[in-house]
């Protein structure tokens, strides 16, 4: 897999490949071509480096007799960001050395699917950075996000919707979606709002008032 091309920078996400199920060729290869900035996170360096995959940034605790000399030869230019706090993943991590740097969007990829503790805590982390980053973590089956207050989108018939809570959801609303939500809460454990799908081509609209609601565009 060839590096990526460097566009516009910090025009578009910059793209963090964790360590969970790899996914697609063909989507990591889409993702590449539009990332200013790849980020690896330590634990996938090799499955990225038999990719041939360029990458700008690997980070880590780099707590494995870690050698960073020997991919800063095979990756160069890389830069090395040490991140040895043991309270956040490296996933998180990751998502604050964006803010840091004042970059407003990531996709993330290779971070569900291998150990189900990791899927979870990776999907539903990303409520922390609400106001700070707009992030999307996707695979072959899926494209999560965290939905603002009022979301808008277009979608064509029969696309598959799934809304889950963080917590509890309260005062949901929505338009185009075949089991409506009028006033309604979601809760987590006990009541979700998984494969919906969409009436008619058209935009979705959903609204909530209060809690996080992640949004899953189902591809299967």
């Amino acid at each position: 897999m060839s590096s990526h091309h460097i566009v516009r920078d910090d025009q578009e996400p910059a793209l963090i490949i964790a360590n969970g199920a790899a996914c697609n060729p063909e989507l990591l290869g889409q993702l590449l071509e539009w990332s200013p900035l790849v980020i690896v996170l330590d634990s996938a360096i090799e499955r990225v480096i038999e990719l041939g995959i360029k990458v700008d940034v690997l980070l880590g605790d780099f707590d494995r007799d870690f050698d960073t000399n020997y991919y800063k030869e095979k990756q160069y230019p890389l830069e090395i960001v040490h991140t040895p706090n043991q309270d956040k993943t490296d996933l998180e991590k990751a998502f604050d050395y964006l803010c840091e740097r004042n970059i407003p969007a990531a996709n993330v990829v290779w971070a569900t699917g291998k150990r189900a503790d990791h899927t979870i805590t990776n999907l539903t982390n990303i409520v922390r950075y609400r106001d700070k980053l707009k992030i999307v973590i996707l695979d072959d089956h899926s494209k999560v996000f965290l939905l603002p207050k009022k979301f808008e989108k277009w979608y064509t018939a029969n696309s598959i919707i799934s809304l889950v809570p963080v917590g509890q959801v309260t005062g949901i609303y929505s338009k185009n979606l075949f089991y409506p939500l009028e006033n309604d809460s979601l809760t987590i454990g006990y009541r979700t709002g998984t494969s919906n799908h969409v009436i008619e081509d058209g935009l979705v609209v959903i609204e909530y008032q209060e809690g996080d609601l992640l949004l899953m565009e189902c591809m299967d």
